[in-house]
């Protein structure tokens, strides 16, 4: 009889088998959706602006619509996975979410559509954590980086296919459909999730924390909401700003004092006794608030100083997404291996460099370098944010895994966030500064025809408007750079999986 050596069953368990790989089919599915459609709308929003006749400010909040849901229905997945299944979640969440596009598609007027997109957002919350649970749990603790790899292939396609679907379609067809592709998709991904996704046998449910939900929910979609008011008001001394942002904060206050005092509240705040979640959470906060608001502008950059159409432009962000596609897959093979500190620190380094090249940007600078630039970015995102989000998860016992994982979600949405929010209020304020650079921009989304604009007077613009994405990406950039800090303490060796301790240590409980 051949005995099999540990180091061989290692290795053998290290493997995704055919199960999880439908799963993680399912899931993938299911999370592409909902980051396709953040990718989609961003580069659709000058034509809103046409088509609704409505200042940039009023279209943005399709956007902040989306993510204010997100940040009030995220807070409850940890719990009501727990409670009903995540099976019976993650399809409650893509008939809201299909159903928020249907209706999206329909809207009449900008009003209507902000309100659709909000109801989109509480479907598509639900999506990322639940995957994330459901992934973990299926595929069980010693392959967690792998996981986490798997999970990434929605970030990379969003940055590639997002632009480029959402140009295709508003140039080829109409706007609507940015939309309404959801509806087969989101069938497809419906039907797959009831017959593969297994069955559920939701825990002995701890009692809902409705205090804590009516603290927490409000308090992060406020906060956020005075946030994303930022730029519209170009201060954060506006009273538009600061009132709703201190209540939220006071609220999310609140909720910290509520839950440490509560057996089982919403969120458990003693997930933070893990240090490597700790650390985790301090390096994803930083690094979405300097990464995550940096990318959304690359549209803006190419759409509104070089000129190029919707398609144009998505094509023109796909190295990225390239990028990332070479890096991710060996990152999350190589966490498990030797822990993600060593990788995330590379990755920092490699974003540095490559957002480097657009703090020189120009109104002329060279395609070539800036497809470069974004392609070493894309290096860097693969080594950096699954890894992150492995050395939180793989601290988690199987039963904080669904709190865990909300809890990530809730870190990287609200930091995103704010880097959105600050680094739109950078470029803007000083767009505004420059009568120039608001005439030129004003040329490129439609508002004015470029024949009644002085040619000196759009050269000027366009020099200035580019000046000024120069600048914010170097805020980025520094930003960036700051995420070395926290990096350095991520583990730089194998993690000791709490859930694998946890399994390993019940055959010898005594009763």
């Amino acid at each position: 009889m051949t005995l099999t050596t540990g180091s061989d069953a290692g290795s053998e368990s290290d493997k995704l088998d055919r199960g999880v790989l439908k799963v993680a089919g399912v899931v993938v599915l299911g999370a592409i959706m909902s980051i396709l459609d953040v990718t989609v709308v961003s580069v659709a929003l000058p034509t809103f602006q046409r088509e609704f006749d409505a200042s940039y400010a009023t279209v943005a909040w399709t956007m902040t619509a989306y993510t204010l849901a997100l940040a009030t229905v995220i807070p409850v997945t940890g719990w009501a996975a727990d409670r009903f299944g995540t099976k019976r979640l993650y399809l409650t969440s893509l008939v809201l979410f299909v159903a928020g596009s249907v209706l999206c598609s329909m809207a009449w007027d900008i009003g209507p559509l902000i309100v659709f997109r909000a109801l989109q957002g509480l479907g598509g919350g639900m999506l990322m954590p639940l995957g994330m649970t459901i992934m973990t749990r299926a595929a069980g603790p010693q392959r967690i980086g792998r996981v986490m790899a798997v999970l990434g292939v929605p970030m990379l396609l969003g940055p590639i296919a997002g632009p480029i679907l959402g140009g295709w379609l508003i140039e080829s067809v109409t706007w609507h459909w940015i939309f309404l592709i959801n509806l087969p998709v989101g069938l497809i991904a419906f039907l797959a999730a009831l017959r593969i996704l297994p069955k559920d046998r939701p825990e002995p449910s701890e009692s809902f924390d409705f205090v804590g939900m009516l603290l927490l929910s409000p308090g992060l979609a406020l906060f956020l909401y005075g946030v994303s008011s930022i730029p519209d008001a170009g201060t954060v001394a506006a009273a538009k700003v600061l009132i709703p942002s201190i209540i939220g904060l006071v609220l999310v206050i609140a909720f910290v004092f509520h839950a440490l005092g509560k057996e089982h509240p919403l969120i458990h705040l003693g997930l933070f006794k893990s240090r490597s979640l700790t650390i985790a959470v301090v390096t994803m906060t930083l690094f979405s608030v300097a990464f995550m608001g940096a990318m959304l502008l690359l549209p803006s950059y190419f759409l509104q100083v070089r000129g190029e159409g919707t398609l144009s432009t998505g094509l023109l962000l796909a190295p990225q997404g390239l990028g990332a596609m070479l890096t991710m897959p060996v990152a999350g093979r190589l966490t498990d291996k030797i822990g993600p500190g060593k990788l995330v620190l590379g990755g920092i380094v490699i974003i540095a460099v490559g957002m480097s090249v657009f703090t020189q940007v120009a109104a002329d600078s060279s395609y070539v370098l800036l497809l470069g630039g974004l392609f070493v970015l894309g290096l860097g995102m693969g080594m950096t944010m699954m890894p992150i989000m492995s050395s939180a998860m793989a601290s988690l016992t199987h039963h904080q895994v669904a709190r865990g994982s909300t809890l990530m979600n809730i870190v990287q949405q609200t930091a995103g966030s704010i880097g959105t929010a600050v680094m739109s209020v950078i470029l803007t304020n000083q767009v505004l500064d420059s009568q120039a650079a608001t005439t030129y921009s004003a040329v490129t989304q439609g508002r004015v025809a470029a024949e009644q604009v002085p040619p000196e007077v759009l050269s000027q613009g366009q020099a200035a408007l580019s000046n000024a994405f120069g600048t914010t990406y170097t805020v980025a950039l520094v930003l960036v750079v700051l995420c070395i800090v926290p990096a350095l303490f991520l583990p730089r060796r194998k993690i000791e999986n709490a859930a694998e301790q946890e399994e390993a240590a019940v055959p010898i409980v005594m009763h």
